[in-house]
């Protein structure tokens, strides 16, 4: 058997991982950007009522 003629999954599993790193690191990030605004509108709130209590 010639196995220079033989194709194997592996070969294709690094350009693979790549681009999983990547979809990874785009959703990563989106998750932090959605955190962060979710975040920013939880501070808001906070303030909001703590300025209706104090009146």
């Amino acid at each position: 058997m010639n196995l220079e003629s033989v194709s194997f999954m592996s070969e294709k599993l690094p350009s693979n991982k790549f681009e999983n790193d990547d979809s990874n690191l785009n959703t990563e990030d989106n998750d932090y950007k959605n955190l962060i605004t979710k975040l920013k509108d939880i501070s808001n709130t906070i303030f909001l009522l703590g300025k209706t209590t104090s009146i």
